[in-house]
């Protein structure tokens, strides 16, 4: 923001002077996201000055902030999941792929984990931070992006046994380096080197063409999971918690298009639970 704002008085500052900020930064290619929390971090500033009595009014208030354009959903069904895992099996991104799946984990959250934050005895992932790659190359550890975020989520037995298997597998390619393996060390690595975010990507999709299913976005790995869960009966509380959404009534929003079909079901079950009850099963 400095760049283009920096040089105006606070005094000065106008609407006008925000909202040019705003499409240039659109024009240059950041997302309506971004944008909206640059606008975000102004408004709060701002805000601040009027209760300082720097500023008379926010003038941050009188903009048009850009709407967030949510990208195209896809997911998997159980059939295209084993497909891919298949076709993952014997590529050193399988275990990645596999997690990713089954518990619904941001890619930052995945190529940041340690293993001291993988519980194989209780069966559990505490997700705690997100490692990116910057433009320079450099890699850059943050904080989960909203108290929510920070979660553990249980794992099913077999990513259980799988992180066992791969943790084993580490182990010994550090012994015979003449290391040992720490609890600091990444689960998913190249030795002490993170994985490049977009070569993980690209593997994900040309696995995806290599096993015939159709090529989602690795982030879809997300809502793949969520789906499948919803559509399997678990309460949408639980799909909430293990995604690390904000609130309950964002995973509902999301996966609005699931909500029909579960509708459907629960309404049968609860008819045949009650006829079942009462000596007689309904005729449905």
């Amino acid at each position: 923001m400095i760049p283009s704002l920096g040089g105006i008085q606070l005094a000065q500052l106008r609407p006008e002077h925000l909202q040019k900020h705003y499409a240039d930064r659109l024009k240059a290619g950041l997302s309506t996201g971004t944008v909206r929390y640059y606008h975000a971090v102004m408004h709060k500033a701002l805000s601040t000055a009027v209760k300082w009595g720097l500023l008379a009014r926010n003038v941050a208030d009188a903009l048009d902030v850009p709407r967030v354009r949510r990208a195209e959903m896809q997911t998997w069904d159980e059939v295209e999941v084993n497909h891919f895992l298949e076709a993952a099996k014997e590529t050193p991104y399988h275990v990645l792929f596999y997690t990713a799946i089954f518990t619904g984990m941001r890619r930052s959250e995945l190529l940041g984990l340690r293993w001291q934050e993988v519980d194989l005895i209780f069966g559990q992932i505490s997700v705690t931070r997100g490692l990116h790659q910057l433009r320079n190359g450099g890699y850059v550890v943050t904080e989960p992006k909203s108290v929510k975020s920070r979660r553990t989520i249980a794992l099913p037995p077999s990513l259980a046994l799988l992180l066992q298997e791969h943790k084993a597998k580490q182990t010994f390619e550090r012994k015979l380096l003449g290391g040992t393996l720490q609890e600091t060390d990444l689960v998913f690595g190249n030795l002490d080197k993170p994985l490049r975010p977009n070569t993980v990507t690209n593997a994900w999709r040309f696995l995806a063409i290599k096993a015939g299913v159709k090529v989602i976005r690795l982030h879809d790995s997300r809502h793949t999971h969520a789906s499948l869960m919803l559509k399997q009966g678990i309460h949408p509380k639980i799909v909430q918690e293990r995604l690390g959404h904000s609130s309950i009534e964002m995973t509902l929003d999301i996966y609005s298009h699931v909500t029909p079909g579960l509708q459907e079901a629960a309404a049968q079950k609860f008819d045949t639970l009650i006829a079942t009850t009462n000596g007689f099963v309904a005729n449905l």
